[in-house]
């Protein structure tokens, strides 16, 4: 599954990490393409070597999502 992290923080300053499927997903012009992983867990550890704070979003990634 292709992974992307929201550039733009949420109120709480974390970057949400999206499935590409999500219906959520940030415009194009406020997203960094992740890469292709098995799990979201992956997607995730890629996304902190951005942003510290990355979380994954409620909807796609409920495994992740810790705020």
């Amino acid at each position: 599954m292709n992974y992307y992290v929201n550039t733009q923080p949420q109120d709480n300053g974390d970057h949400e990490v999206h499935k590409s499927t999500c219906m959520h997903l940030p415009d194009v012009s406020h997203r960094r393409y992740l890469g292709n992983f098995a799990t979201d867990q992956e997607a995730l550890r890629e996304a902190r070597k951005y942003y510290l704070r990355a979380d994954g979003c409620f909807y796609c990634c409920p495994k992740i999502h810790l705020h």
